[in-house]
């Protein structure tokens, strides 16, 4: 074999491993696009629009979990606390949530409604997350209740 076709051959090669790593870049940073983070994750989520209009309708279930002290500090109107940060988080949930019916959760910025919903959804619950949690909900004007 001549070096002329050892290097074509290392091109090649090369050029296969960057289309692969170009794809796998892509899908990697699809999952960070609320947009499809549905597809990825087994939930949706929302900005603070869409999570109002979603949170109208009575048949939602509305979850805060955050702490309790942060709850009695302002949540959004007949929410319901259940801290993901409690170890019983799960059986919680499952005590006072109805699998038939879709779930709107959300925490002070959204990381820990992100942690909640993706345990959520394992339990079998439709999820809905609201992006930059109860701090954009106060931004957009939105009220909260003590």
């Amino acid at each position: 074999m001549t070096l002329l076709a050892i290097n074509v051959k290392s091109i090649l090669m090369l050029a296969i491993l960057a289309i692969i790593a170009v794809s796998c870049a892509k899908m990697m940073s699809r999952g960070r696009d609320n947009k499809t983070a549905g597809a990825l994750t087994g939930y949706s989520s929302v900005d603070v629009e869409q999570f109002q209009a979603l949170i109208a309708d009575p048949a939602v279930q509305l979850l805060d979990v955050r702490t309790r002290e942060e709850y009695d500090e302002g949540h959004i109107a007949r929410s319901i606390l259940v801290d993901v940060n409690e170890n019983d988080f799960a059986d919680r949930a499952a005590a006072v949530l109805d699998k038939q019916r879709p779930v709107a959760v959300y925490c002070r910025s959204g990381r820990r409604s992100a942690r909640a919903a993706n345990l959520l959804v394992e339990l079998g619950y439709k999820v809905t997350n609201l992006t930059g949690g109860v701090m954009a909900w106060q931004d957009a004007g939105k009220s909260l209740v003590k």
